[in-house]
């Protein structure tokens, strides 16, 4: 499949650092190196605030490294680019444009919208939102709303897929859902997926590998591989096992307090 030999990303020594007015920059990104394979999903988590975030709009071009290099199939990343798709934890449509000039929106940015309009019900359909092309973002509850973000992110064909905890303002339910749908669609279209999340849970069902990271500055505690078959469940004994190691990793790569927030 083509889809599975593009979307090699390289992050090479990374370190970014943001100003303070009144005191020294703070340090979030301390030499970080990773590779991630062509058509993997990884997940990022690790303590509240350690650049996880940062790492990934790093990746999408939003921002610069103070020092280091990240490339795309050997391409540098300087920018943001149709070929890394991304979607946020809030789904920032355009609340005056339908959802199909919502999901239009990149294929005209991008001037290919007259040759590429017949592949927008393609993606109607993929997120499961047949139907809605006529209403607007305050029609839909904040799942289906996720899901237009979603096939917005995903109508360039990008060779990678950011996604910054994209599930994080849903309901436990409609998470969960949210959750196989995003695979179902990984798993049909292999892109290269990158997802934070501060949920170790929905990292372990979703990811291939789990990166997980220290406290601020930070550096890479430990890149976990998932060998548990799919489709996953949550009750099966070496997904618990699992939960638990990367619970005392985030231990002592956080804090106590901070330990709370995975659970």
């Amino acid at each position: 499949m083509e889809a599975a030999r593009k979307g090699n990303i390289e992050v090479k020594d990374i370190r970014k650092t943001f100003p303070q007015a009144d005191g020294p920059d703070i340090v979030v990104l301390d030499t970080i190196s990773l590779r991630f394979n062509p058509g993997e999903f990884i997940s990022l988590i690790g303590p509240s605030g350690c650049g996880k975030s940062t790492l990934l709009r790093l990746i999408a071009g939003l921002n610069t490294p103070d020092s280091g290099t990240i490339d795309l199939d050997g391409e540098l990343i300087r920018a943001p680019g149709y070929e890394r798709g991304l979607v946020f934890q809030d789904p920032t449509l355009f609340p005056w444009k339908t959802i199909y000039e919502n999901i239009a929106f990149g294929l005209r940015a991008r001037g290919v919208y007259r040759t590429g309009k017949q592949k927008i019900p393609e993606f109607f359909k993929l997120v499961g939102l047949e139907g809605f092309e006529k209403s607007y973002p305050h029609h839909l509850s904040g799942g289906m709303a996720q899901r237009a973000a979603l096939a917005r992110a995903l109508v360039n064909d990008p060779k990678v897929l950011l996604l910054d905890e994209p599930l994080g303002a849903l309901d436990a339910f409609t998470r969960m859902n949210m959750q196989d749908e995003i695979l179902k669609i990984w798993e049909r279209r292999r892109m290269t997926s990158l997802m934070v999340t501060h949920d170790v849970d929905e990292a372990i069902y979703m990811a291939d590998r789990i990166v997980v990271m220290s406290a601020r500055p930070a550096k890479i505690e430990q890149v976990i591989t998932v060998e548990i078959g799919r489709p996953r469940r949550r009750d099966d004994p070496n997904f618990m096992e699992l939960r638990a190691r990367i619970l005392q990793i985030l231990h002592f790569a956080g804090s106590r307090q901070e330990l709370q927030y995975y659970l």
